[in-house]
This record gives C-alpha cells, sequence and structure tokens, in this order.
C-alpha cells in the first residue's frame, strides 16, 4: 500500500446507528471491490459529528479501478441509495495520503 484515501465524514449525530451500518456494510464491499479497508470510526468523545473511514492502495490507478468496480456492485449501489435516503451523511471529503512506510503500523512497545 502506498496512498491512502482518507474520509471525513460529517454526519448527522443523531443518525450514529445508520452510519455504523453504512460503516458495517463497507467492511465487506471495499475488500471485495479491490481496497485495502484501514478502517471506519466514529466520534466516542469530544466532537459528536465527525465520522472517518481510510482505505489503502498501491497506486491512483488502483483507486479508479477500485472505483470502477464499486459502480458495478449491487451491495455498494445499495449502500450509497441508503446513505442518500436517510441522509445521515451531510458531508465528505476525500483527501489523499502518501503513507511513510517507517512510520506506519508500528505496535507498542
Amino acid at each position: 500500500m502506498t496512498i491512502a484515501c482518507f474520509i471525513r465524514y460529517e454526519i448527522d449525530p443523531f443518525q450514529r446507528d445508520a452510519f455504523r451500518a453504512y460503516a458495517e456494510n463497507w467492511g465487506r464491499i471495499i475488500p471485495r471491490c479491490g481496497g485495502n479497508l484501514i478502517g471506519y470510526f466514529l466520534p466516542l468523545e469530544g466532537t459528536n459529528y465527525e465520522a472517518w473511514g481510510m482505505v489503502g492502495f498501491d497506486s491512483l490507478a488502483a483507486y479508479e479501478a477500485y472505483r470502477a468496480r464499486l459502480r458495478l456492485d449491487p451491495e455498494s449501489r445499495a449502500n450509497f441509495a441508503m446513505a442518500q435516503e436517510k441522509r445521515f451523511i451531510l458531508r465528505e471529503e476525500r483527501t489523499f495520503t502518501e503513507v511513510v512506510e517507517s512510520a506506519f503500523q508500528r505496535a507498542a512497545q
């Protein structure tokens, strides 16, 4: 994995459970469509309207191929439709980051 897509969501804090279900669905869909799912994160303390997702890829080309597969995947389409119908995502931002290999996934000592 050389790049990561960092997704910042602004969510309706009163629909936290709906976002959780949305994130759990991506837990099946993303790996099947070619993304290396790093994780989805819900707010716990402090700000109650920000959630995050992070997915890794070998290149931007790999990301584009993944996005094409998402558009064709029936479960992916249903998950997007559910989010639009329930309107629990108020805003979504994507940032692409480069992995610093020597500072990635270092366990506590």
